[in-house]
C-alpha cells in the first residue's frame, strides 16, 4: 500500500511537471498554421499524462484527456489551424487537469461541472456531439467478434518502468474472455536469476462480441514499443503490424516478479465493466484509506549527490583522522612530543571545520531550486489578465536560474502573483492611453532575479502610469488611515498602499478592487524573514523590489549579550553598532527615547526591557546600541556588548515550545547553550504600537 502510494505521488508530480510544458507551449502558440515542433511537445505531455492515469485508475483523467489530445492530433496532422479560441479552450482544459490532480493529490473529488464545461467546449471545436465525446474524428473501428490473439513479449526490465503484467491482463478481462498462456523457455538457473527482471511471455486469447483492436491496442499503448512487443492477430487474419510506438512517461516501479502467471480470479472483475471499473482494483485499494497529504519531494541533480557523498568521505577520513590521533596522544601525553600532537589536533580541527560547512552548504544547496519555478506561473497569468482587461502586454523574464530554497519558493508564488497583476492592472495604461502619451502601445512588465549580498532581490518592473501618491493621500485620509494634519513624506504615503484594506480602485473586480493583495504580500514576504519596497515615478513606472534570504535554515548571525543571556541579531537587518553619546539623547513623554544619528532621530529600544532581563545594563553609556532597519524604519537596540558573527541553524520556538512576540526562532550555540534569534521587524513593530502617539508627536 505505501508503495503504490509512492508511485501515485510520483505520477502526480510528473503530471504537474507536463502541465507546466503544456501550458508554457500554448502560451507560446500562434495562431494559424500549426508549429509542429510547439504542437508534438504539447502532445507528447498531455499523452504521458493519459497514460499514466489508467494505472491508477483516473479514469477520469484519461476520459478528458482523450479529447485534448484528439484536438492536438488534428492540428498534428495539418487537419486543423491553431485559433485563439482553441488555444483558450485548450489552456482552461490545462487549468481542468491541474485542478483535478491537485484534488487527487488530496483524495478529493473531482469537479465534475468545470471539467464537462471545457470538455463540451473541446468537442464543439472539434464538431463532435456530446454523444461522441472523447472519440478519435475519425469513425470509431467497427467491432470484430471472434477469438483475437495476442504475443506479449516484454523487456527485461519492464517491472522497473512501473508496469505489471497481472494489471494488463485484468483490464483485458474486463473486454472480453480472457486465456493467458506462459512461455518460460527464458527462465534461468537460480543462481543467476535477478528478482527485478522479467524473463517470461505471454499469449494472450481474448474472445468476446464486442471486441475491436483499437480497445485492445489502449491497454497496451502504455508499454507497447516501450517496455514490450506487442503482435495482435485478429481473428481468421494474419499476424497484424506492430502498433506505433507511443511516447510514455513512466509513473512507477514494482519490488517483486510473479514467476509463473495463472489467470487472474474471475471474482475480481465484472463481465459487463464501465470504463470507471477498468482501473486496477489494487490502485484505488491502495490509496482508499490515505487521509493525509503526501509529503513534498525534490528533484536533484546529480552532480549535487556526487558532491554530498564526496564530503561525507572526506569528513570520515577526517574523523579517523582524529580518532587515531586520539589513541596516540593517550600514549604521548607524559612524553616531549606534546607540541606534535597538538599541532596534529589543530590540523584535524582545521581540516573537521572546514568539511563541516562545505558538508552544510552541498546540504542546503540540494533544497536549492531556480526561481522558474514561480517565474513560469506569470506568462499565463499576464496572458489571462491582459486579455480580460483589453491591453497589450509584454513579459520579459531575467534571472530565472537565480536559486532560492524550496520552501521559500513555494510561498513566494502568491506574492509575485499579486504584484503583477497589479502592475498590469493599476500599472500600465490602456493602448490608446499609451499612444497618447507618445508610448509604445505595449506595455513591458519584467522579472528579474539576482543576488546582492547575501540575499535575493526579485524586482518586477513596469513602464505604466506610476502611483499617484497625491490619490492616495486622499484616499487614506478619506478612509480614515491618517490624518488630514499627517507629516507623512512622500516615500511613507507611497508605503500605505502595503496598508491591510486599503486600495485606490474605482471599480471592484475579480482582478483588483476589494483591498486585499498588497498587505498580504508584505506580510508573507515578512514571514519569510524578507521585505518588501516600491519606488515609482508619476507617468514612468514602478518598481516593486522583494529582498530575500538565501534560505530559512540558517541565518547569518551577530552575537550579543543583555545580562546573563546572549540573544542573536539576522546580521541583515543590521546597519551599524555604535556607543551612545547621552547629550544625544532625547526623552519623551518620560518614556519614549529618541537618539540623535547624523540628521535624524531613531527611537531606542532597551532589549532588557521588552524580554524582561533583570541583570542587564541600564546606563547606556556602558552598553552598545545595535541600529537595526526594516521596511525603511530604523531603530536602535541597546544591548550590553557585543560577541562574534556566525551562522546559526534555525530551530523553530513555536513548534518546539511556544510563540514569544519579538523572537523569531532559536539557536545552539557551540557551548551547548539555547540562544533566541531576535525577530527585528516584530521588535520594531510592538514598539511602534507602543509609543506611536509620542513618536507622532515629535
Amino acid at each position: 500500500m505505501d508503495m503504490m502510494e509512492t508511485f501515485r505521488q510520483t505520477y502526480l508530480e510528473e503530471s504537474f511537471e507536463g502541465l507546466d510544458v503544456m501550458e508554457n507551449g500554448l502560451l507560446n502558440l500562434p495562431p494559424g498554421v500549426p508549429d509542429n515542433e510547439k504542437i508534438n511537445e504539447i502532445f507528447r505531455a498531455a499523452h504521458s499524462i493519459k497514460g499514466g492515469s489508467g494505472t491508477f485508475g483516473f479514469t477520469e483523467i484519461a476520459g478528458f484527456t482523450h479529447v485534448l489530445e484528439t484536438l492536438l492530433d488534428e492540428m498534428r496532422d495539418g487537419r486543423r489551424e491553431v485559433t485563439q479560441d482553441s488555444i483558450d479552450a485548450m489552456l482552461a482544459a490545462v487549468d481542468v487537469l491541474r485542478d483535478m490532480l491537485e484534488r487527487l493529490q488530496e483524495h478529493q473529488p473531482i469537479d465534475e461541472q468545470r471539467a464537462g464545461e471545457v470538455q463540451a467546449w473541446m468537442e464543439n471545436i472539434l464538431g463532435a456531439s456530446s454523444d461522441e465525446a472523447g472519440q478519435d474524428a475519425s469513425a470509431e473501428p467497427e467491432a470484430v467478434g471472434g477469438s483475437w490473439k495476442i504475443d506479449m513479449i516484454p523487456e527485461a526490465e519492464l517491472l522497473q518502468t512501473g508496469n505489471e503484467p497481472i494489471r494488463i491482463f485484468r483490464e483485458l478481462e474486463t473486454l472480453g474472455d480472457l486465456k493467458v498462456t506462459v512461455n518460460t523457455e527464458k527462465l534461468p538457473e537460480i543462481h543467476a536469476f535477478n528478482p527485478e527482471h522479467v524473463y517470461l511471455s505471454w499469449t494472450l486469447e481474448l474472445e468476446g462480441d464486442e471486441v475491436n483492436e483499437e480497445a485492445i491496442r489502449e491497454v497496451f499503448e502504455w508499454i507497447d514499443g516501450d517496455g514490450a512487443e506487442i503482435h495482435i492477430h485478429p481473428p481468421q487474419k494474419s499476424e497484424s503490424p506492430a502498433v506505433e510506438q507511443a511516447v510514455a512517461q513512466q509513473a512507477a516501479s514494482v519490488s517483486e516478479v510473479v514467476p509463473a502467471v495463472e489467470q487472474p480470479p474471475k471474482q475480481e472483475t465484472e463481465s459487463a465493466a464501465t470504463p470507471a471499473q477498468k482501473a486496477p482494483v489494487k490502485a484505488k485499494a491502495a490509496v482508499a484509506d490515505k487521509g493525509h497529504k503526501a509529503e513534498g519531494s525534490i528533484r536533484v541533480d546529480l552532480s549535487k549527490i556526487d558532491q554530498l557523498v564526496n564530503l561525507v568521505g572526506e569528513l570520515v577520513i577526517t574523523q579517523s583522522m582524529l580518532s587515531q590521533f586520539g589513541e596516540q596522544a593517550e600514549q604521548d601525553t607524559e612524553s616531549s612530543s606534546n607540541t606534535d600532537w597538538v599541532d596534529k589536533l589543530k590540523e584535524g580541527l582545521t581540516h573537521l571545520e572546514r568539511h563541516t560547512r562545505e558538508l552544510q552548504e552541498s546540504v542546503m544547496n540540494i533544497r536549492m531550486l531556480p526561481v522558474s519555478f514561480a517565474f513560469n506561473r506569470m506568462p499565463r497569468i499576464v496572458h489571462d489578465v491582459s486579455q480580460k482587461l483589453g491591453k497589450k502586454i509584454d513579459l520579459v523574464m531575467e534571472g530565472e536560474g537565480t536559486e532560492l530554497d524550496k520552501t521559500m519558493l513555494e510561498q513566494l508564488t502568491d506574492p509575485l502573483v499579486h504584484i503583477v497583476r497589479n502592475s498590469i492592472d493599476h500599472g500600465v495604461e490602456m493602448p490608446e492611453v499609451r499612444a497618447e502619451k507618445g508610448k509604445p502601445e505595449t506595455g513591458t512588465v519584467k522579472m528579474a532575479a539576482f543576488h546582492q549580498g547575501g540575499n535575493i532581490l526579485i524586482q518586477i518592473t513596469d513602464d505604466g502610469a506610476g502611483i499617484d501618491h497625491e490619490r492616495i493621500e486622499q484616499k487614506a485620509i478619506e478612509k480614515g488611515v491618517i490624518d488630514a494634519e499627517h507629516h507623512l513624506t512622500r516615500d511613507e504615503i507611497i508605503d500605505l498602499i502595503f496598508h491591510p484594506g486599503f486600495s485606490t480602485a474605482e471599480q471592484i473586480s475579480d482582478i483588483s478592487g476589494r483591498g486585499v493583495g498588497m498587505d498580504v504580500v508584505r506580510r508573507n514576504i515578512k514571514g519569510l524573514g524578507g521585505s518588501v519596497d516600491v519606488k515609482t515615478e508619476k507617468g514612468v513606472g514602478s518598481v516593486f523590489t522583494i529582498r530575500l534570504p538565501l534560505t530559512l535554515a540558517i541565518l547569518d548571525g551577530q552575537l550579543c549579550t543583555v545580562g546573563s543571556q546572549t540573544y542573536v541579531f539576522p546580521l541583515v537587518s543590521i546597519i551599524e553598532s555604535i556607543q551612545v553619546d547621552k547629550s544625544l539623547v532625547k526623552g519623551i513623554a518620560g518614556e519614549t527615547e529618541l537618539y540623535k544619528l547624523r540628521d535624524a532621530y531613531i527611537p531606542v529600544i532597551r532589549l532588557h526591557k521588552k524580554l524582561g532581563v533583570h541583570d542587564a545594563q541600564e546606563d547606556l553609556e556602558k552598553g552598545l546600541l545595535v541600529v537595526v532597519e526594516d521596511g525603511g524604519q530604523r531603530a536602535g537596540i541597546f544591548v550590553d556588548d557585543l560577541l562574534g558573527q556566525q551562522q546559526v541553524v534555525i530551530k523553530s520556538l513555536e513548534s518546539n515550545f511556544m510563540k514569544i512576540d519579538g523572537i523569531a526562532g532559536a539557536t545552539i550555540l557551540g557551548d551547548g547553550t539555547v540562544s533566541l534569534i531576535l525577530d527585528v521587524t516584530e521588535t520594531l513593530s510592538n514598539h511602534n504600537k507602543g509609543s506611536g502617539a509620542q513618536l507622532s508627536a515629535a
